[in-house]
């Protein structure tokens, strides 16, 4: 197969960066080659060393002087709840019955899924990620009309069908023994299809009962190589309820702790309230918490406390994540933006390198497929993002004056979005441009073709 030599300015990290003069944490070629074959990074390092390793029919893409950098990933976010995006003036449990459940009935039909799903993976590339951890809706249509979208486009993505069974309008409730059967057949049809996963998605204690909880144990101790998702201590009313459903148990954490529901694979949405005790459980168990912060400041729910979960002397595993549509971007350039003002107001500051560090190998490696995505190491899967500091005239003007890669990063992250992405690589693919020439062939057609053309896509 034709290879392809990618040269630009490259930065990928090897740990969490300490300040913006650690060095060793990261690896920068000012003048850098990516050789890609087959899915995957065959070389990486000094341009005029990688271009001696390709062969001779390899193409030739020249993106200087703009950064390569792995690929975004996004650790969290709710591809149904595309049209519930920018939706006014409510809390969470009020926002979740107003806007989000009656919402989700409609992925009771499978074009409609198949639709949101394909819009939804086209938004987030367009932004630069290419992995996220996704919530479909509780229909088991809408799981696979995601798979089937993700796998069409080679995409490394984590996803589920979400578990619930009360609290909710009866056209997105499931029972314990369906959400068991379908999530089942889910696993058996789409785990490890290409580079695709599966997670364990019961949505959260309040829309779950003991019996469903069962069922989701059931699922992690028998596919003990797979995620779970859920959502965990994003606002006060959410845990006060949840206590009411459980009465034995001490805290939030412990229903979850109760049916075996933590582990490295366990990723908890928001975990923003947690006592010591709860943040020690999932310190010990290598439990994910996972930062949402345009959600959590959009729904007013609270301030994660970044640093201090870092720094504590039982320290927590973090990733980022947009939360769409809690959330109120795709980004997740905007979504480290905001994260850093929330860190700013528990009275830290975070380093533009561990932004990139977070974006890429951190959300990786709190994911645990660090040895697929996440870096440009030789060996990992070819998802990268080519990222413009100059993509407007905003940019460009503050580009004036800034001396090093930390500002040019820190630009990137406080006013960068999908015009600062350039490119991006979904294994090997330049998977930007292909979409670009779809949308405009599709343009040149009357509404009526450029329908039905979508339509055959789905």
């Amino acid at each position: 197969m034709t290879s392809t030599l990618l040269r630009g300015r490259t930065l990928s990290f090897l740990r969490w960066p300490e300040t913006v003069d650690d060095h060793p944490a990261w690896r920068y070629e000012d003048d850098g080659g990516l050789l890609l074959r087959n899915g995957r990074i065959v070389a990486a390092g000094a341009y005029a060393d990688v271009e001696k390793k390709a062969d001779e029919g390899a193409k030739k893409i020249d993106h200087r002087p703009h950064l390569l950098l792995p690929g975004l990933i996004d650790a969290h976010a709710h591809f149904p709840q595309m049209q519930v995006i920018a939706s006014y003036g409510a809390e969470l449990l009020d926002w979740l019955n107003t806007y989000t459940f009656p919402e989700e009935t409609k992925f009771q039909n499978a074009q409609h899924g198949r639709r949101i799903a394909r819009l939804f993976l086209d938004e987030v590339v367009r932004h630069g990620t290419t992995t996220v951890a996704a919530y479909c809706s509780v229909h088991r249509e809408s799981a696979e009309a995601f798979f089937a979208e993700s796998h069409d486009r080679n995409m490394l993505n984590i996803a589920g069908k979400v578990m619930m069974d009360r609290n909710a309008p009866e056209g997105v409730l499931d029972t314990p023994q369906s959400a068991y059967d379908d999530s089942k057949a889910l696993i058996a049809e789409w785990h490890g299809k290409g580079r695709q996963h599966y997670a364990i998605t019961p949505r959260f204690a309040i829309t779950s009962s003991p019996e469903q909880l069962e069922m989701a144990s059931a699922l992690c101790r028998e596919h003990p190589d797979l995620h779970m998702q859920t959502h965990l201590s994003e606002n006060h009313a959410e845990i006060a309820f949840t206590l009411q459903l459980y009465p034995k148990a001490s805290d939030y954490t412990d229903v979850y702790e109760h049916y075996g529901l933590l582990g490295r694979k366990s990723l908890f949405g928001h975990c923003i309230h947690l006592s010591e005790r709860e943040a020690d459980a999932l310190s010990d168990t290598g439990s994910v918490a996972v930062f949402c912060p345009t959600s959590n400041l959009f729904l007013g729910s609270g301030l994660f406390d970044y640093q201090r979960y870092r720094r504590r002397e039982k320290p927590l595993r973090i990733a980022t994540a947009t939360d769409v549509g809690g959330g109120t971007n795709y980004s997740m350039l905007r979504t480290m933006d905001e994260g850093y003002k929330v860190i700013a107001l528990n009275g830290e500051k975070l380093n533009p390198f561990q932004s990139f560090w977070q974006l890429t190998r951190g959300n990786a490696e709190a994911l645990s497929i660090v040895e697929r995505i996440g870096t440009l190491d030789p060996g990992s899967d070819a998802d990268i993002v080519v990222l413009d500091a100059r993509a407007t005239p905003a940019m460009r003007l503050r580009m004036e004056t800034a001396d090093t890669l930390a500002e040019e990063l820190f630009l990137l992250q406080t006013l960068g979005d999908d015009r600062a992405v350039r490119e991006v690589y979904v294994a090997g693919r330049a998977a930007k441009t292909d979409m670009a020439i779809w949308l405009s062939h599709t343009s040149r057609l009357d509404p009526a073709a450029a329908i039905g053309q979508s339509l055959q896509r789905s």
